[in-house]
């Protein structure tokens, strides 16, 4: 091919290529010379920018852009960039002719000759502007959703990786479980779980679940920072891309421990009336029975009373009182199911319970083995109560001796009175209000949840054949109830059992302990025997009687009693002797009268023990009731 017509093909292919450029409406497409003024431009060009050639062409490029670029030089920047690096590519508000802007996508590239001379830039810009807004949307979109998870409280809601670590937080997840944002995320979800279902695998169950099923939903305990539980409603969806591949969960947990207390609450008080009818029931029937067969046995007491008349002293005696024994227990036997029933009279009276409890003290004490530790612990501020008090001491007797039963290898029991202010069912069935609560703990065998919830039955029992009859706790039972209070056992099986008596509190200064007025006496004495003896002649006059068998159990009893009067043995053999009492008690308690008792003569006892004893009111012992009133009279 000759010169001339090689020429001339390039230039027409230049030509070509020149319409072809020109003929661009989607992409600006213009060249810029060394210094960036505008050397050529095509229709998209004036279509994006609204600049005819004739306009623009010689003007320089930075008139595209908006005033704060051209301020912050970023023209000059954009060439020297495409200079040093072989391109510049950036996006940006631009300005059109018409002073309007649109976003655009700018490419500028460094156009050399052979000599690699720059002839200047070659420029593409495409008007982005609606995908910039779209974009714009979503943002604005995701925002506004990310405010709205953020400013929900009531609900944690957050995400998780494929692997179950926490990838963001809410204000709800922090109020809710206590951590913030920078402390939880990155932190395996199962820190919120508890040692129990972490060991079971359930956060792992969870994570495979909503994997496998699209979706988790379960409630249950869950661990805030603090270390303490909330009840929690947790559901975890799987999140998945376009393709279908998981990208991870959404967890929304919701804080229910309120809602689950009141369940509960609701709960325990369903269960606790459907007791009290169901124990309301058996008392009815069971009464009905009692008086039935309280009439049979009158029948046969009386027929056997007749029987015993018409033979008179003969072979059948013996059978005769055979029968009227059994007529006897069986009479014994009908009176336990009425107090159950609470059919039986009761002799109610406003009474200190703390005075019954040690007035009967010495009893109950007897009534536990050597390798039984016994304790009491009164409250010194216990309210009164309506009690008919030969019942309640019967009650208290009747809940040691099954306390001593449950610890056939020693233990210790603690019969303790407090006063309490209940809610609504919060002990039995017993409305809000102030109670003075009488319990007897025992560190023994405890009972089974099933085995409680029966306890006070009737003929129900846990112990051998010939060892029970199962009617001592619904004697209790009855009896209380009938006072207007409730019995509630708390028992651990292996641990021990607390039966708590609950009885309306006397508050009021007007019905303080009708005996309130009477002199108290604190008989200390070591024989059982003679401590019943003298308690016995000082109830006769008038006394309120409280017995203690050691010096220590006295001062711990004085440390909760008011006493009036000391009468305590000269010689005991544990311990604190009755004249260290004496003194004691003259030093710390000197409104307290005294008076000292011994089977030894005075003069021993001065010689022993000094003159000290000319202090103190004496009576030698065996006494009589008339000494004990000339002693207190004359003496004291």
């Amino acid at each position: 091919m000759s010169e001339h017509m090689q020429e001339k093909k390039i230039l027409s292919d230049e030509r070509r290529y020149q319409y072809l450029i020109s003929g661009i409406n989607d992409y600006a497409i213009y060249m810029l010379d060394p210094q960036g003024h505008v050397s050529s431009w095509n229709a998209g060009a004036n279509r994006f920018k609204g600049y005819v050639a004739q306009e623009i062409l010689g003007q320089h490029f930075s008139r595209f852009y908006t005033e704060e670029d051209r301020e912050s030089g970023l023209p000059a920047r954009a060439l020297k960039t495409a200079l040093e690096q072989g391109k510049f590519e950036s996006e940006g508000w631009r300005v059109r002719k018409d002073g309007s802007r649109f976003w655009a996508h700018v490419v500028i590239d460094p156009i050399y000759n052979e000599e690699g001379v720059l002839l200047g830039f070659a420029k593409v810009t495409r008007d982005v502007t609606e995908r910039k807004e779209a974009e714009d949307r979503l943002r604005e979109s995701e925002q506004r959703f990310r405010l709205l998870v953020q400013g929900v409280t009531d609900y944690a809601i957050y995400m998780l990786s494929p692997e179950g670590t926490v990838t963001n937080w809410n204000s709800g997840a922090e109020r809710i479980k206590g951590y913030t944002q920078d402390e939880i995320v990155g932190i395996h979800f199962s820190r919120f779980y508890t040692a129990e279902d972490h060991n079971a695998g359930v956060p792992k169950q969870a994570l495979s679940t909503a994997a496998e099923t699209g979706r988790f939903e379960a409630e249950g305990w869950r661990v805030r920072k603090d270390g303490t539980r909330f009840w929690a409603h947790v559901i975890i969806d799987a999140i998945h891309d376009d393709e279908g591949k998981l990208v991870g969960f959404a967890k929304i947990t919701r804080d229910l421990t309120e809602k689950k207390r009141i369940a509960d609450a609701l709960e325990a008080a369903n269960a606790a009336l459907y007791q009290a009818q169901k124990m309301e029931s058996i008392g009815q029937l069971t009464g009905g029975v009692a008086h039935d067969f309280n009439n049979l046995l009158s029948v046969l007491s009386s027929g056997l009373e007749v029987l015993a008349m018409q033979r008179g002293e003969g072979s059948d005696t013996r059978t005769i009182e055979s029968m009227r024994r059994a007529v006897d227990r069986g009479a014994r036997l009908t009176q336990q199911l009425l107090a159950f029933a609470r059919q039986q009279p009761l002799q109610a009276e406003t009474r200190n319970l703390n005075r019954i409890v040690t007035g009967f003290e010495s009893v109950l004490r007897r009534a536990v083995n050597a390798g039984i530790e016994f304790e009491v612990d009164l409250d010194r501020n216990a309210h009164s109560a309506v009690i008919d008090s030969a019942r309640l001491e019967s009650a208290l007797l009747n809940l040691v001796v099954n306390a001593r039963d449950a610890m056939p290898d020693g233990g210790r029991i603690v019969i303790a009175t407090r006063n309490v202010t209940i809610g609504h069912h919060e002990a039995g069935s017993l409305a809000a209000g102030d109670y003075v609560r009488i319990s007897v703990s025992d560190t023994g065998t405890g009972m089974p949840p099933d085995v409680a919830r029966r306890a006070f039955e009737p003929f129900f029992t846990t112990k051998e054949v010939g060892k029970g009859t199962g009617l001592g706790l619904s004697q209790v039972y009855g009896f209380i109830k009938q006072s207007d209070g409730d019995v509630v056992i708390e028992s651990k099986q292996g641990e021990g059992t607390t039966i708590s008596i609950y009885l309306p509190a006397v508050v009021s200064e007007a019905h303080e302990d009708k005996r309130a007025h009477v002199e108290r006496v604190l008989i200390v004495e070591d024989e059982p025997d003679l401590m019943d003896v003298a308690a016995s002649l000082f109830t006769s006059m008038g006394y309120d009687v409280v017995t203690a068998s050691s010096g220590r159990e006295a001062i711990d009893m004085m440390e909760q009693l008011d006493v009036d009067i000391l009468f305590t043995d000269v010689v005991m053999p544990n311990g604190m002797d009755g004249l260290e009492l004496a003194s004691y008690t003259r030093t710390h308690y000197p409104g307290t009268k005294i008076m000292l008792a011994s089977g030894y003569p005075l003069p021993a006892l001065k010689q022993r023990h000094g003159q000290d004893l000319n202090e103190f009111a004496f009576v030698n012992k065996p006494y009589r009731l008339s000494d004990l009133a000339r002693t207190l009279r004359t003496a004291m």
